[in-house]
């Protein structure tokens, strides 16, 4: 059974995530560890459990969700997992981090680029994924059919959708991603977002304002 360890990270409050299981592997999500104390607060939690990281996956390349990617390849000699379409994204990212008032370590680039019917497996548990672009023109979510949960990044929060007013973000792909592709899992699907509290598809299916 896997089991989720949420933490918030670096100036945009970035949701960062470790699904794990039974077996002690576990899968690193849009790691956003920004100093010494967030990153030194992840390895305590992964020792504590007695883990063993094996994936580190993006659900997209902005700023916020790829900061810790050197950190987590010096420590645990993994490199990110992506959409190819987010390799601009990646490369474009410290420049867009000053913008912010951020400075960044640049980003290894990718062991392998992810698409849409891959299948991701760790310990006796598997991710699919899901393409959803708009957010971001590689946006993917990594899912689990049996325990119905869902890693969708910043396409989806509670009550509320991902910015499309960054480069590259598309308001119209990003509604379609959601209600043609997104919504077609069940309702009972919880969903692990990029910012925010967690919620459930059928909320969002039914309260969300922006999907109405």
């Amino acid at each position: 059974m896997i089991k989720v360890a949420t933490f918030i990270f670096n100036p945009f409050y970035e949701n960062s995530y470790v699904a794990y299981d039974e077996t002690g592997e576990c899968v690193i999500i849009d790691p956003g560890c920004y100093n010494n104390r967030e990153e030194q607060e992840l390895v305590d939690f992964i020792e504590a459990e007695g883990l063993n990281p094996v994936l580190l996956l993006n659900t997209h390349c902005h700023v916020d969700h790829i900061m810790g990617n050197k950190f987590i390849f010096d420590k645990y000699g993994l490199l990110p997992q992506y959409h190819r379409i987010e390799q601009t994204v990646l490369e474009a990212a410290p420049s867009h981090a000053r913008m912010f008032g951020v400075e960044m370590v640049p980003s290894p680039s990718a062991e392998r680029y992810l698409d849409e019917g891959d299948v991701l497996e760790f310990g006796n548990s598997s991710f699919q994924i899901l393409f959803l672009p708009g957010h971001s023109p590689g946006s993917i979510a990594f899912y689990n059919e049996e325990q119905k949960i869902i890693f969708g990044g910043d396409v989806l929060f509670y009550l509320s959708i991902g910015r499309t007013d960054l480069p590259s973000g598309n308001h119209s792909q990003l509604i379609t991603s959601i209600k043609k592709s997104l919504f077609r899992l069940d309702d009972e699907y919880l969903v692990y977002s990029g910012h925010g509290q967690t919620t459930t598809l059928g909320n969002e299916k039914r309260f969300n304002p922006f999907l109405q």
